[in-house]
């Protein structure tokens, strides 16, 4: 071991700096701490708020049933020091110090974990009544909208789309959801597998409109390319996220084409003890053969224990631990939950389980004969078997695996 290596891991005073209070950032810290690291960590949130999760906020806060959703963690306890409401303006590696509106920071060791932020539509900006949803504030000012039961017009007949369309149903409100493709969730799943889903939307009296795109928003009205007007007294708009990395520009620390962090297996960045977890950051998934970028919840629960383990471990020489995780997440809309996991985008076969028109119902993804990924609608035992059946790589059964009456972990091959 080197003296400079021999140094780091006896040092009770190595600085940990974790920028973004969201979940990646949040576990991040917590799990530093249960894994024994005795530095000082430091967390820096552009929101004033309490570190909260963001489930809640299209559904339990969205509806007013629930106030908050701070997270169960005792900052002060744990040693964990929050500095909220302060946004960091750029990263100098060479000198490992942040630039901050309340002036520099320094840092031994650097996590990013700045999430994503929605992408706006064009032609927006200042226009009366359009709202994204993305942070407590969002979710704050849409309560009275649904509450006040308005004409609503979604944007984007994505995942957040759906769950808030869902939302605004159940408090009453009008809801029309246009979407530019030819089916929800158009950039998520094949079309054979989107297209029983457009039927939600009508079930729970919602209006979708495919093929649409947006020409202007109007002061209470959505204009579309071909002429038609829809009334609005509230637009929302859910067109995609992408990584919140633009204060990284000019710190060195390699972006993709996302402009997402490109972090190696190890969550490490491009730059020395620079680590990157959650929604701002790709990683190489050597099960699935690419780089992957994921937006979801899981995603930012998992990667910080990697990150917390190879900081640790980068200090007293320990192997490196690998993070190649099989992706999940799962979405509440118009009554369903649905739950995906893994990554089929190399898949050759497709097996359907149970009658998409149906209420419950799942999809697999097989890559020579193994299962890679699957889609299950109110089927959670199919999803629960199918995650460990993806992580242990098992040969699957296509023809048994079509029999919905037959459990997923007995149709091995």
């Amino acid at each position: 071991m080197s003296e400079q290596t021999q140094q780091r891991g006896t040092s009770a005073e190595r600085r940990v700096v974790v920028v973004g209070a969201g979940m990646a950032g949040v576990q991040t810290a917590v799990a530093l701490r249960e894994q024994g690291f005795t530095g000082t960590v430091t967390v820096l949130g552009a929101e004033p708020h309490q570190p909260y999760d963001r489930p809640p906020l299209s559904k339990a806060v969205l509806l007013g049933t629930a106030e908050g959703s701070a997270f169960d963690v005792d900052f002060e306890a744990l040693g964990i020091e929050l500095r909220l409401g302060l946004d960091v303006l750029g990263a100098r590696p060479a000198d490992r110090e942040l630039d901050t509106a309340a002036g520099l920071v320094p840092y031994d060791v650097l996590v990013l974990a700045t999430g994503a932020e929605p992408i706006r539509l064009p032609g927006t900006e200042g226009v009366p009544g359009v709202h994204l949803l993305r942070t407590l504030d969002d979710a704050e000012r849409l309560r009275p909208v649904l509450a006040r039961q308005h004409d609503v017009v979604v944007v984007g007949a994505g995942w957040i789309g759906a769950e808030f369309a869902t939302a605004a149903r159940e408090a009453g409100c009008a809801v029309t959801v246009v979407e530019a493709a030819d089916r929800p969730l158009a950039g998520a799943l094949p079309a054979e597998v989107a297209a029983p889903m457009a039927a939600w939307y009508a079930d729970s009296g919602a209006e979708l409109r495919t093929h649409a795109r947006v020409e202007r928003v109007e002061s209470g009205a959505v204009v579309l390319h071909d002429g038609t007007r829809l009334p609005a007294d509230a637009v929302v708009v859910g067109i995609g996220a992408r990584p919140a990395t633009d204060w990284l520009a000019g710190s060195g620390i390699a972006l993709g084409a996302h402009g997402e962090v490109v972090a190696d297996s190890h969550l490490r960045t491009s730059v020395p003890d620079v680590y990157a977890v959650g929604d701002c950051a790709s990683f190489p998934s050597a099960r699935y053969g690419e780089r992957l970028l994921v937006h979801h919840w899981d995603n930012a629960l998992q990667g910080p224990r990697t990150v917390a383990a190879n900081i640790i471990g980068e200090a007293t020489g320990e192997i490196p631990v690998v993070y190649d995780p099989v992706p999940y997440f799962w979405s509440e809309q118009f009554g369903r939950f649905v739950q995906y996991a893994g990554h089929h985008a190399s898949a050759d076969t497709t097996v359907w389980r149970g009658d998409p028109a149906g209420p419950a119902w799942t999809v697999c993804w097989l890559r020579e004969s193994r299962l890679i990924a699957l889609l299950a609608v109110g089927r959670p035992r199919d999803l629960a078997q199918g995650r460990k059946l993806i992580e242990a790589g098992t040969a699957m059964d296509a023809g048994l695996l079509g029999d919905p009456a037959r459990p997923l972990k007995a149709a091995t091959a």
